[in-house]
């Protein structure tokens, strides 16, 4: 049985904290479960890779500037019915009450623990996964 493979769009206008997302996540966070990286470090970009591309979960940066990930989780679940699930990281566990307003399906905070970031990941492609 081979593993299924699944893209994690990283946003994050610093490249050290997509380095750190994705350092903290891994490319195998659980048994059966393959995770291949793409990255965008300006809200436009990352719209438009949302919009192009096969994307099955956005990690995102709600610390990013000018754009933060709470505001692009925003619009992508207001833009499209079937927007991929969505994790923000944020600074303060205070921020989760502007996230669940996103309508953000999970959130970690910094600094990054591996794994909590690996097991909410995972968990949250394998839903997506059952629920197809």
């Amino acid at each position: 049985m081979s593993d299924r493979l699944c893209t994690v769009l990283l946003y994050s206008d610093d490249p050290k904290v997509r380095d750190r997302m994705r350092l903290a996540v891994g490319t195998r966070p659980a048994p059966g479960l393959q995770i291949e990286f793409a990255e965008a470090s300006e809200y436009a970009e990352c719209i438009r890779l949302v919009d192009d591309y096969e994307i099955d979960l956005l990690l995102l940066d709600g610390e990013a500037s000018p754009g933060g990930g709470i505001g692009i989780a925003r619009q992508v679940k207001d833009d499209r019915d079937d927007a991929p699930p969505t994790c923000v990281v944020i600074a303060r566990a205070a921020d989760r009450w502007l996230a669940a307003y996103a309508e953000v399906d999970a959130t970690l905070t910094y600094p990054l623990d591996p794994v909590t970031a690996g097991t909410t990941v995972a968990e949250l492609l394998q839903r997506t996964a059952a629920a197809a």
